[in-house]
């Protein structure tokens, strides 16, 4: 099998890191600037913040929580258990496309753990475009608006699911999983 992933959220457990460093941003810079919508899985969407803000945030702490984040638990396991069963990994990521240096930690991190991808499509916004193009069987993101866009054009999708993320309606299309061991099991049973 073919398994497009996403690294953030899924591989890396940045999502989380950037969640606990948005609250502090919030609490001591914008004096508790609220959430305007917790279901969603990038700060843009989740907080009331102006411009400026949020240029304010990704300059103060992006790369510090790029380099405070590590795999994501129970990951490495799987991904070795799957590799050895013969399933491809094609990494399809949107990382390095705001900051060159986030890729190049994320490169770090993966080869300190060992983990080689057998295809890499960095600073990709465009993940339907690369999942037609890698005619994968599978695609592994934690962002729902890209489940649902490759969903809408055919393309089968685990939905790695944070607990406070937007829920959506499981499908043919679509299985939500919340660890590497609902991954291992869907495609164990899916192959």
């Amino acid at each position: 099998m073919k398994i497009g992933i996403d690294l953030d959220g899924v591989v890396i457990d940045s999502e989380t890191t950037f969640r606990t460093y948005e609250e502090i941003y919030s609490v001591e810079e914008l004096n508790g600037k609220c959430i305007i919508n917790s279901e969603e899985p990038k700060f843009q969407q989740r907080y009331d913040w102006t411009e400026e803000e949020s240029k304010r945030f990704v300059d103060k702490y992006f790369l510090e929580v790029s380099k405070n984040s590590g795999l994501m638990s129970g990951f490495v396991p799987v991904y070795k258990k799957l590799k050895e069963q013969g399933h491809e990994f094609v990494v399809i990521t949107a990382r390095g496309g705001f900051l060159k240096e986030m890729k190049d930690d994320a490169i770090r991190v993966l080869d300190e753990n060992g983990i080689s991808f057998d295809k890499y499509y960095w600073m990709t916004d465009d993940k339907l475009e690369a999942c037609q193009k890698e005619n994968v069987d599978i695609m592994i993101d934690d962002d729902h608006r890209i489940i649902k866009k490759l969903n809408d054009n055919g393309i089968k999708t685990l939905y790695f699911r944070d607990t406070n993320l937007k829920k959506l309606e499981e499908s043919e299309l679509m299985h939500e999983v919340n660890n590497w061991g609902d991954v291992y099991r869907y495609i164990c049973n899916n192959k």
